[in-house]
């Protein structure tokens, strides 16, 4: 459990946990790691802190490098649990320290901890602190993606604590963007990004013109999630592709099935879109992960989602998903609802309700009654193709 010096004088502490496999229903087949760090000036100072159940190994990791009871100030970047439920142990052991974190995340620790006792100061976007030879610069990030968040940048090392901006859900011993491949730790910030921030979009793009315009010179963004990015420019540029909806030429078709009646559309969707060239992406509700399927319909131009009709009613996986994508709200999409149906074609209808409501533009939905015929087939192959075009 040896801590990294990332910078000098600077160390992650964090936790790696190989075992979780679920975070907010997203599934995290990789696991996920704390980001903690902690920086040894004048003034000994802990950015983050860790979830509760892995205090002991970041624990492990200060007392290599220093006493935990000397450190000075524990900057609560964000309150969410997975960051800060570890904050009682540490106040335990670093009894003097001082809480440094925005007014609404001071009003959220009392709420999850007894504070009573501790010396919290209250900072807010702009406002400075001065630890020994590095000076502690705090960014205002209400909404990215708590109101109480906030981010750290150390203008002597060019190094942004960026919290959960910029992170990624995977477990790893390696602890750079270089050690783990850069593609692959893009790939696992995309899943994140999709799965958690992508409703943001709005407020990622104003925050990073705001972060532009205080001419911030950084090297390295190391993020409380995930590997610490040495090519900040790579995450950055992805963000603001992502943020844009900037679309690949690429089709996402998304069903379910009770007797292949849907899932036979679906098919002959996804062969109508490969016809005019897109690449074509084809998931089952319930046999892939939702976190999977909304990092592709992330970049993807057009979608598409079927569903049978049960109980007069939309089948519930579908139900499910449409409920998890309407609260991630993607823009700038071409759709197609679709489905099979034996007494009334309910389910195709909410689909395209759904879909209106996302703003996108919508083609024709197509509803068949039972299996559907060659003619029915040929019809969808069609409607993919116009997906495609």
């Amino acid at each position: 459990m040896k801590p990294v010096e990332i910078k000098d004088g600077i160390f992650w502490v964090g936790a790696i946990d190989w075992d979780e496999r679920d975070f907010h229903n997203f599934t995290t087949r990789r696991g996920l790691t704390y980001n903690s760090y902690l920086i040894v000036d004048e003034n000994v100072t802990l950015v983050d802190t860790v979830k509760h159940k892995s205090v002991r190994e970041s624990l492990d990791r200060i007392k290599k490098v220093v006493d935990p009871s000397q450190i000075d100030y524990i900057i609560v970047n964000h309150i969410e649990p997975d960051h800060s439920s570890g904050l009682p142990d540490m106040m335990r052991i670093a009894k003097e320290a001082t809480i440094v974190c925005t007014q609404r995340a001071k009003d959220g620790l009392c709420k999850y901890c007894d504070c009573d006792g501790w010396d919290i100061r209250v900072v807010k976007g702009g406002d400075e602190l001065k630890i020994g030879k590095r000076t502690l610069t705090f960014i205002d990030m209400t909404m990215l993606h708590w109101p109480d968040s906030m981010a750290t940048y150390l203008k002597e090392d060019k190094l942004l604590l960026s919290n959960d901006a910029f992170g990624q859900h995977v477990a790893s011993e390696e602890r750079f963007d270089e050690d783990i491949g850069i593609e692959e730790a893009l790939y696992w910030a995309k899943l994140y990004y999709a799965n958690i921030l992508m409703p943001l979009a709005g407020l990622i793009k104003k925050k990073l013109a705001e972060v532009q315009k205080l001419n911030l010179e950084i090297d390295m963004i190391a993020p409380s999630h995930g590997v610490i990015w040495k090519n900040p420019a790579k995450i950055i540029e992805a963000y603001s592709k992502w943020a844009e909806f900037e679309s690949e030429n690429k089709v996402v078709i998304v069903f379910d099935s009770m007797w292949h009646s849907t899932e036979k559309l679906a098919m002959a969707i996804a062969d109508g879109a490969g016809s005019e060239g897109a690449e074509v992406r084809v998931f089952h509700l319930r046999k892939d992960s939702w976190a999977d399927i909304v990092t592709e319909i992330l970049d993807a131009k057009s979608i598409a989602i079927g569903s049978p009709t049960i109980h007069n009613s939309i089948f519930p996986p579908v139900a499910g998903f449409l409920t998890y994508l309407k609260g991630l709200k993607p823009q700038k999409k071409r759709a197609l609802a679709f489905g099979s149906y034996g007494w009334n074609g309910v389910a195709v209808k909410e689909i395209q309700k759904v879909l209106e409501e996302l703003k996108f533009e919508t083609l024709e939905p197509l509803m068949v009654k039972f299996k559907p015929s060659e003619e029915e087939l040929q019809k969808a192959f069609e409607l993919g193709a116009e997906l495609a075009k």
